[in-house]
């Protein structure tokens, strides 16, 4: 163990084999790093040297990661993103007040950013970088909260998670197709059973949560399982449904939560009433970083959020928050 180099590596030859590694080019490197290709490449013999490992293997017209390098850059890699990502962080604090955040995409789409606006309105000093991906981001990465849409079960081990509202699926159509139906221009949609004549916008979606989000769940919840539609219209996001109905594309299996407003405005309907919604155990929740709430723009949006939740829960007709997870931070 002696002979072992317990040297920390240096940052620098670092962030040259990650983009020599990430191009599988020196060259490349070099640009991209305004360094000289033989700085590049002093740097990674000098990684090697310290490692006691080649990290590369070089051919006359191509580089490739060895063993030993693609595992070192499977740590590196991260590493350099979560560094990076602090130092914005740092730099932006130090100018205005920048609250950082990730979500799903359809949620950003639907609830978040049409609210977002009266925040602002509030808190003119603050600005928001909303993050929206379906990769489900770890609560030590860069951002100041998450909101989530996962099980009780998923979010148990989180402390002081917060859950904002609960989710229900509900047929919705645009007011033309229905108005096309009353009209008699397309068949009827009095029953769950006439939809075998309509079209069906379906989220095509293989997480577990899908099952509950689906239009078979739904229908068999009607006594109409195995029903087959006119046509199956598959999209990848709950946004895209939404869209979908909105322009009389068909009928889509809606997220309660984030139709809501399009219901009170009027923009889309539910065609069999709000006494065939079926609600699913999944559920949205706020979840921020213990060291993140100290801070008093988070605190500010946090609390923000949670009163739009509670404006939200009124609306959607769900009882007051009973699962002991906890309101407040």
């Amino acid at each position: 163990m002696s002979g072992i180099r317990q040297r920390p590596l240096p940052v620098g030859a670092l962030r040259s084999f990650e983009a020599v590694a990430r191009h599988l080019s020196f060259r490349i490197a070099a640009e991209e790093l305004y360094l000289t290709q033989s700085a590049v490449s002093r740097q990674i013999q000098g990684l090697e040297d310290e490692l006691g490992a080649s990290l590369f293997s070089r051919g006359t017209r191509h580089v490739e990661l060895t063993g030993d390098g693609a595992a070192l850059l499977r740590a590196v890699a991260p590493l350099l993103d979560r560094l990076d990502a602090t130092v914005r962080q740092i730099r932006q604090a130090k100018g205005r007040r920048v609250v950082s955040l990730s979500t799903f995409a359809s949620f950003a789409s639907l609830w978040l950013i049409p609210r977002l606006q009266a925040f602002q309105r509030e808190h003119p000093d603050i600005d928001i970088r909303v993050s929206a991906s379906d990769r489900l981001v770890d609560l030590d990465e860069e951002f100041d909260l998450v909101l989530r849409y996962c099980s009780p079960a998923q979010v148990r081990a989180v402390p002081g998670a917060q859950r904002l509202f609960g989710e229900q699926v509900t047929p919705v159509v645009s007011p033309w197709l229905l108005e096309q139906v009353q009209g008699g221009r397309l068949p009827s949609l009095a029953v769950p059973t006439d939809l075998a004549r309509h079209a069906l916008l379906e989220e095509d979606d293989h997480r577990p949560s899908a099952e509950f989000l689906s239009w078979r769940h739904w229908l068999a919840r009607q006594g109409a399982a195995g029903l087959e539609p006119q046509r199956w219209i598959y999209l990848n996001y709950t946004y895209q449904q939404v869209q979908g109905a909105l322009v009389g594309q068909g009928v889509a299996l809606a997220r309660l939560a984030l139709v809501d407003d399009s219901l009170a405005k009027g923009e889309l309907l539910e065609p069999f009433g709000a006494a065939r919604r079926v609600a699913s155990p999944y559920a949205y929740w706020l979840m921020v970083p213990p060291e993140r709430r100290l801070r008093p723009e988070v605190r500010q949006f946090c609390d923000w959020v949670r009163a739009q939740a509670a404006q939200t829960r009124r609306r959607i007709g769900e009882e007051p928050e009973t699962d002991g997870l906890g309101e407040h931070d």
